[in-house]
């Protein structure tokens, strides 16, 4: 009897609570579904669970402990394989948008979808990053940015240092005794040639790239939580992280104010913290501090975050498939090296390429099939202007919009064999379609993503021609927030292999 007692006095509490969150989760729709009146029954199926916490919960559990692919296909299982389903993830109500034409649509219409990021993300990089700023600022601002970034005259100045960076950097991986980790080494070097680009006459002190580096990496766990702003929690530690940055370039910035005075007319821009500082708009108006610091903020962070992670795991898949890696290897050597070494013309025409194949066409296949199978950049994030009618169903005005990359990247149908590294599947693929958009699509498109390849692609050059990696962990776990990567940081030693 005293044992089943205990057994209902542990039960019951379970049940109660079980029931009471039941109960919580038909009020939140209830809610919703009397908000919206007749547009309730025209909305795409789904289910938005809890109040305030909505689905994030089970978000961060797939993509925590388990599969992240496991998220979506809770919906898949519970309402069938569709092109949308309605949720509420991130604080916000929302519909996750699950085929190519219609992610293109919501990607390229910004009189019908603006963004839309969660507040975790916004409020860390402020008011005046690219992440919100308006359509008409933002077009001013990619006047300003694309040149320097992304231009061809651009990428070629930046082509010596980044070789430079990246062959010192290897040379020294390769020397030491111990084993590093890939992940943060790597990071290391990429922040490197993005301050340079970004910060380039004002030299930073080693202590300063290794402060920097934690706080970035406290703002990006953060990312995918909810903004709960209490001492010790991700966001709490992110907004003190991002407020700190502000305060590391504010110094910078100050420091350039006072070397420009200094010159008067002998001063010249020479990078982008320079050119923000003399940018004029049509009423002769120029950046105050706060959009300075926060602009270069946010292309520092992205510059160096996506472009290590993705080398990291381009170095993994070429190792793991000894094959492509010798082919790489043989194709380099044969047809590229001499050339590469010798003839600055080749070498500038060449650089960006990193296909391992005799047909210039397929020239980012490796790093597209990299940013494919990792899923890094794994959804976008709009919002609805106006209530927007697609296929028969309604997404309601003021609704997050979220194209789920990830579901894309892993499709049968749109990829046969998915979960295979095979960067010949990109032969003549069509990029217009929406269903591969690693770097997004229209006006929002990401202004660094020809320095971004670049990069990888010197990188990978040099990596394959002389080096390999031995893991200690081939095994390790992976951890998917806020962007996939091994949980030791991949841990392992750089070899660098006898030259033929």
């Amino acid at each position: 009897m005293e044992l089943m007692i205990n057994w209902l006095l542990l039960i019951v509490p379970c049940v109660g609570f079980v029931l009471g969150f039941g109960v919580l989760k038909r009020l939140n729709n209830l809610y919703y579904a009397l908000k919206l009146g007749k547009k309730w029954d025209e909305l795409p199926p789904g289910d938005l669970s809890w109040p305030l916490i909505g689905s994030t919960l089970s978000f961060l559990k797939y993509f925590t402990f388990g599969s992240p692919d496991g998220f979506i296909g809770d919906f898949s299982r519970r309402y069938g394989k569709l092109d949308m389903y309605k949720t509420h993830i991130f604080g916000k109500p929302t519909v996750i948008v699950c085929k190519p034409e219609i992610c293109r649509q919501v990607l390229t219409d910004e009189t019908k979808f603006i963004l839309g990021y969660p507040k975790t993300m916004t409020t860390v990089f402020g008011k005046k990053s690219l992440l919100q700023v308006s359509k008409e600022e933002h077009r001013k601002l990619r006047r300003l940015t694309t040149a320097p970034i992304s231009g061809h005259a651009a990428l070629e100045m930046y082509i010596d240092h980044i070789e430079h960076t990246v062959i010192s950097g290897l040379e020294e991986w390769s020397s030491m005794e111990k084993p590093l980790e890939l992940l943060t080494t790597i990071k290391h070097l990429t922040f490197k040639i993005i301050w340079n680009i970004f910060m380039g006459s004002t030299p930073i002190k080693s202590t300063s790239i290794r402060e920097m580096e934690t706080l970035n990496e406290n703002i990006a766990l953060a990312f995918f939580t909810l903004p709960l702003n209490f001492p010790g929690l991700p966001f709490h530690k992110a907004l003190m992280a991002g407020k700190r940055l502000n305060e590391i370039l504010q110094s910078y910035l100050d420091e350039k104010r006072m070397v420009k005075k200094s010159k008067g007319e002998n001063w010249e821009a020479k990078d982008m913290m320079d050119l923000l500082m003399e940018v004029r708009d049509e009423d002769g108006e120029g950046f105050d501090d706060e959009t300075i610091t926060e602009i270069i903020f946010g292309m520092l962070f992205g510059g160096q975050e996506t472009t290590a992670f993705t080398t990291m795991w381009a170095v993994l898949f070429l190792t793991d498939n000894p094959h492509i890696f010798q082919k790489a290897k043989t194709t380099i050597s044969n047809e590229v090296q001499m050339k590469f070494f010798l003839d600055d013309d080749y070498k500038r025409s060449t650089v960006n390429e990193v296909s391992f194949s005799k047909d210039r066409r397929e020239e980012y296949q490796v790093i597209d099939e990299t940013l494919r199978l990792s899923s890094m950049v794994f959804a976008a994030f709009r919002e609805a202007t106006v209530d927007v009618e697609i296929n028969g169903k309604i997404i309601p005005k003021g609704w997050k919009v979220i194209p789920w990359f990830r579901g894309l990247n892993m499709d049968q149908k749109l990829h046969p064999s998915p979960q295979q590294f095979n960067p010949s599947r990109w032969d003549n693929f069509g990029r217009n379609s929406g269903v591969f958009t690693p770097f997004g699509l229209g006006v929002r498109m990401c202004p660094g993503r020809d320095l971004a390849r670049m990069e990888i692609s010197i990188f990978l050059h040099y990596f394959v021609l002389n080096y390999r990696i031995e893991r200690l962990n081939p095994e390790c776990k992976l951890n998917y927030l806020p962007i996939s990567h091994p949980i030791d940081k991949c841990l392992a030693r750089v070899i660098k292999t006898p030259s033929k």
